[in-house]
């Protein structure tokens, strides 16, 4: 099993076929899937034939980058999953921070855990310049682990739905952190 790092209570390890019902629960909750489908759960077919092997397959520059499952460290029960790729077509450099956690893992600090530690490996190791993640604007608590992450609000966009969601109207949010800022509040400036 290749573990790309843990924290005080997390594991994130690589996607295995064994993850195929928990894939299916976490993206089957409505409550999970409102700020991305509008509450439309994914079916398991699905899950099973493009989204898990997308998951198997993501790689970037380095093993380091793709989608990683997000296990808790003493229980090893799967809260969910967290991406660290380079987005299509960005810069060199630029880096995509993103997660979706079980409900009973929400408001318990993970993402935020999880998001702070990426962000250390992506400017500590990895070379990474800038780290971006981005939500619906009315997703307050996907907002706020941003922020406690340590991420900057950079701009709101409009992007073209093709099946627009409750609170699409009022965008999308970036957030975003360069190296460069990162060095400066942890004080490892060069």
């Amino acid at each position: 099993m290749r573990v790309l790092l843990e924290t005080e209570r997390l594991v994130l390890r690589r996607f295995t076929g064994a993850d195929a019902d928990d894939l299916s629960d976490l993206h089957g909750d409505p409550e999970v899937m409102r700020f991305l489908t509008g509450g439309r759960p994914t079916p398991r077919a699905t899950i099973l034939s493009e989204t898990l092997p997308r998951f198997l397959d993501y790689g970037g520059p380095s093993e380091a980058f793709g989608v990683w499952a997000a296990v808790e460290r003493t229980t090893g029960e799967f809260l969910g999953w967290f991406l660290f790729n380079p987005p299509e077509g960005s810069p060199s450099g630029e880096v995509e921070l993103g997660y979706r956690l079980r409900r009973s893992a929400w408001g318990k600090g993970y993402a935020t855990e999880g998001s702070r530690a990426l962000i250390q490996k992506g400017f500590a190791e990895l070379g990474v310049r800038r780290i971006v993640a981005q939500t619906m604007a009315v997703n307050r608590a996907s907002r706020r682990v941003m922020e406690k992450a340590g991420l900057v609000y950079t701009r709101r966009f409009y992007p073209d739905w093709l099946e627009p969601i409750a609170g699409a109207e009022k965008g999308e949010v970036e957030y975003a952190l360069t190296r460069d800022e990162w060095e400066h509040r942890e004080g490892t400036g060069r």
